[in-house]
């Protein structure tokens, strides 16, 4: 297993990343099976000794991110103004506890202080690494409610849910009933979406792709040009840090 990227220099992340981009054109079907994890570059843009070392500009830095701001007025899986000076990226499992504490407890408050101001962004990825299957499904779900422009409200409510009742398994009905109170207007199209299992393989791949990354746990953060990565359900004081710094550099 890889070491987990938030404890890796920069250095090492930048050629572990150079490393395995041809990597995963030969044996990228092999590393996903065999368990195999690659970490890669998250540049720290507020690091100067690393910037010096390395000859890197901001500019090079934010190129060389393998996360991108998706920026997608039509996302179903982001919050935030588009033009927003700031993406946080969020990857997040729905069987999760920690991912839930973060949701329940931590993000309204940055959705309030940071979102509704029009001053940061958030993206979600997928990142089935706790649940295995019952994650993949589940996410699936939240994307089927996304369709139906739901996906945060749901997203909230499979969060809710597991809060109030020590993370209990999610039934089918259990599904539906959440998407109800999220909202979603067609519930036997969300119902037929699910049980299709219409956007699983999306989940797995995204699943893939952040555990090439080094993502190793959840829920994991990084801002735009992979600044600031985080891990955990840090405090709105650690995120307030994070963003405020991030927010003064783009000024």
């Amino acid at each position: 297993m890889g070491v987990p990227i938030e404890q890796l220099g920069r250095a090492t992340l930048e050629q572990r990343y150079r490393r395995s981009r041809l990597l995963n054109l030969v044996l990228g079907a092999v590393l996903v099976v065999g368990g195999v994890f690659v970490a890669v570059q998250w540049p720290t843009n507020g690091s100067n000794a690393d910037s010096a070392a390395t000859g890197d500009s901001s500019a090079e830095q934010a190129s060389s991110c393998p996360v991108q701001d998706r920026r997608d007025p039509n996302d179903p899986m982001a919050i935030g103004d588009v033009d927003a000076p700031v993406v946080m990226h969020e990857w997040t499992d729905f069987r999760c506890p920690w991912c839930g504490k973060y949701t329940r407890e931590t993000m309204p408050q940055i959705v309030k202080e940071y979102v509704d101001t029009g001053k940061l962004r958030i993206e979600i990825h997928d990142a089935a690494l706790v649940g295995g299957e019952a994650s993949v499904k589940i996410a699936g779900a939240a994307r089927a409610a996304g369709d139906q422009g739901k996906y945060f409200e749901f997203l909230d409510g499979v969060y809710e849910h597991q809060g109030a009742t020590d993370n209990a398994e999610l039934t089918d009905a259990d599904l539906t009933v959440i998407a109800k109170a999220a909202g979603v207007a067609d519930l036997a199209a969300f119902d037929a979406t699910v049980a299709a299992g219409t956007h699983e393989e999306a989940v797995r791949a995204s699943t893939t792709e952040s555990q090439q990354l080094g993502v190793s746990g959840v829920p994991f953060f990084v801002l735009s040009d992979c600044d600031s990565p985080l891990s955990g359900a840090q405090t709105i004081e650690t995120f307030r840090a994070a963003i405020d710094a991030k927010l003064k550099e783009v000024e």
